[in-house]
């Protein structure tokens, strides 16, 4: 594996107000998937929407300080992007949010100078939180492969509007039992997605290709913080690896294929043992504004 992965995540950045600490962080899971990404070598770009309040103003110095690329992403008059949460046993629990601020106001509108930059990496990845649905379609037509991240958020119409653009889609299984788990990652495949990731928290996780279901357990950490970022951090690492091998998600041979998703998933998990060992997502902390 010596080539490096080229990742840019389109969507949703915020911060995380730590009511609890009287603290923010950035976050938000394109945010986050950069920084994870670069952190195990990666080299990522930020497309999203920003405010021009304090929050946006401590995220676009993190972004900057961290030296991932953002001289694509739009700016506007209004609220960042925000969450209200809590810590219960190093469990972090949302209190509610501004739904992206700005960002549900204002569509992407892509440009030919955009999309040609996009053009220039690997992969893109977004999710269920970064209103880029109507986006897909344009975004496809890139040729580049789409890594979509459903988290929870998912029921058989999301799934039927949505898996048709992605050839890699992550869903969050720790409410299913094993056969609803199958079942539902099965779904996704038949809609054409090639890789489908199926997480159960402290139990692990599944990958579903071609037919065949492989699996990971989960890395207990040496002293868990704070539960933000974890699935963050695993399918970001698990995407980064398997592209750096070629550049491409996929091995032509199944079995060359097999080995590599499965060094992948235990990276992942590796990874994502680390992280629940900081604070926030990935740190850089800032005072909450007084109102």
């Amino acid at each position: 594996m010596s080539r490096q992965a080229k990742i840019i995540a389109i969507g949703d950045n915020v911060v995380d107000m730590y009511l609890s600490r009287g603290k923010m962080y950035p976050g938000g899971q394109c945010l986050n998937t950069c920084v994870y990404s670069q952190m195990n070598g990666g080299k990522t770009a930020y497309l999203g929407k920003f405010g021009d309040d304090a929050a946006a103003i401590h995220n676009c110095k993190v972004i900057d300080e961290i030296g991932i690329d953002n001289s694509h992403s739009r700016h506007y008059h209004g609220e960042n992007g925000a969450a209200r949460v809590t810590l219960i046993n190093g469990d972090r629990v949302f209190l509610g949010s501004n739904k992206g601020g700005v960002a549900k106001e204002h569509p992407f509108d892509f440009t030919k100078e955009d999309l040609d930059y996009i053009k220039t990496f690997d992969l893109i990845y977004t999710n269920g939180n970064s209103y880029t649905l109507q986006d897909l379609p344009l975004l496809k037509a890139t040729g580049l492969p789409i890594a979509y991240d459903f988290s929870d958020n998912w029921d058989q119409d999301t799934l039927a509007e949505i898996c048709p653009y992605l050839q890699i889609a992550l869903l969050s299984c720790s409410h299913l039992n094993d056969e609803e788990r199958t079942a539902a990652m099965k779904k996704v495949a038949s809609y054409g997605v090639r890789l489908v990731i199926g997480t159960v928290g402290s139990k692990g996780s599944y990958a579903l290709y071609e037919d065949h279901i492989s699996y990971a357990q989960a890395q207990m950490a040496e002293n868990i913080m704070d539960t933000m970022g974890a699935g963050d951090s695993y399918f970001s690492t698990l995407l980064t690896t398997l592209l750096q091998y070629d550049g491409s998600l996929f091995a032509d041979d199944k079995e060359e294929m097999q080995r590599r998703l499965q060094i992948a998933m235990e990276k992942g998990a590796a990874f994502a043992a680390k992280v629940v060992c900081m604070e926030g997502a990935f740190g850089y902390s800032a005072p909450i504004p007084k109102q």
